[in-house]
């Protein structure tokens, strides 16, 4: 189950409270996780690009977690927190599970595409990602908890009614 809290954080003057969750680090937890950060997303009027790019990161993310963070082990919790700043949305995500390996989030490799689609390697792919739609990305171990923090940029608001193909027209 998915419990959330909204509410203001320290410095977001602007638009909706801020989005806290906790949730089982399984994956149908991380689903429920997901939509409901989709929708809250969507709330703020960010665009759909924004939108997709803030689920591909955090799927990515949350993911990563419980399959490697949480391997060999069924009891484990997943905190986020999102707060919207003025260009961009701050996320943090906390977990017990294990540490990352040598302290520090993996660099992740650029994918080599240069070959036939069924010799593609599985996996290896995603924190080069990561790193590539995030800004100020930290990691950090503190107190048998992994802390994971970043930056996504958000793009212009979508068009509220008026605006688009077939605007006006009746």
């Amino acid at each position: 189950m998915c419990a959330a809290d909204r509410h203001h954080y320290p410095g977001a003057d602007q638009g909706p409270p801020g989005l806290a969750l906790t949730f089982a680090a399984d994956t149908g937890a991380v689903r429920t996780a997901l939509t409901a950060t989709m929708g809250w997303c969507r709330g703020l009027g960010l665009s759909s690009e924004t939108v997709g790019g803030v689920e591909i990161v955090l799927a990515e993310v949350l993911n990563n977690i419980v399959e490697h963070a949480f391997a060999g082990r069924v009891d484990g919790r997943i905190a986020l927190e999102i707060d919207r700043q003025d260009n961009a949305l701050a996320l943090r995500i906390r977990d017990d599970g294990h540490p990352m390996p040598g302290g520090s989030a993996p660099e992740g490799a650029r994918p080599n595409l240069d070959c036939p689609l069924p010799e593609l390697p599985e996996g290896g792919f995603g924190w080069f990602m990561i790193r590539a739609m995030t800004e100020g990305l930290g990691y950090r171990r503190v107190d048998g908890q992994n802390e994971l923090s970043f930056r996504l940029p958000i793009g212009p608001r979508e068009p509220r009614g008026g605006s688009g193909p077939g605007a006006g027209a009746g």
